[in-house]
């Protein structure tokens, strides 16, 4: 796998901006998944919903720039839910979302080598829920955390990616981006930011340690 824009020969990538969920868990599909088992759709059905029912799309780009609380958007994916024909309570809702969201261990232990390093790693995320992230610890593993819900604005908006680089204060094209999704992966891209499309933990660690020059894990390290 090799970067989807790369850095120029005139610079040098030294800080990190990386995704949540999908990239820091198994991927987000895998949750969907669970969610349309528990509520007895087809394995599709959710994420079909959520890219195609306007009230439940709607209300998921509100929650995701802190326009919507936790419960309204749970009051509106459920009830596009039940019109699919499944049978779903909405309190918990996003309780069973992060529940089926596993985390991926060996990308958690890559950004805390990266920080050991010495390179500055900001997490930059789209919410879903006041309690997505606390199964991770985000002072241990990250300088700074920037999500929509809590600035405003969303991937793939150019503003979020420009908030991250000014708080972690280098600039863009100084700045690697790694998503599970290429659209996010364009926005950065507007602003000089190299992106990294994440697909597996093998192939991401050794795309993103070439593109920050550190060396390869020692076996005790390991």
């Amino acid at each position: 796998m090799s970067p989807v824009t790369a850095p120029s020969d005139e610079r040098r990538v030294r800080a990190i901006l990386i995704d949540y969920g999908g990239v820091l868990t198994a991927p987000l599909g895998s949750a969907f998944r669970g969610i349309a088992a528990d509520a007895g759709l087809e394995p599709s059905q959710v994420i079909g919903v959520l890219g195609t029912h306007e009230g439940a799309r709607c209300a998921l780009v509100e929650h995701e720039v802190g326009q919507l609380d936790d419960e309204g958007f749970e009051d509106a994916f459920a009830a596009a839910l039940v019109e699919a024909g499944g049978k779903v309570e909405a309190r918990g809702l996003l309780a069973s979302l992060g529940a089926h969201l596993e985390l991926d261990l060996p990308m958690i232990d890559m950004v805390r080598r990266i920080r050991a390093a010495g390179v500055p790693v900001a997490l930059v995320s789209n919410s879903l829920g006041q309690d997505c992230y606390s199964r991770i610890d985000l002072d241990e593993l990250f300088d700074v955390s920037v999500i929509s819900a809590q600035v405003g604005v969303r991937k793939p908006s150019r503003e979020i990616y420009r908030i991250a680089c000014s708080r972690l204060g280098v600039a863009p094209d100084e700045c690697l981006l790694v998503d599970d999704l290429e659209h996010n992966l364009v926005g950065a891209a507007r602003l000089g930011i190299t992106g990294v499309l994440h697909r597996t933990a093998e192939e991401t660690i050794g795309v993103v340690r070439d593109l920050l020059h550190l060396p390869a894990p020692s076996v005790a390290g390991e």
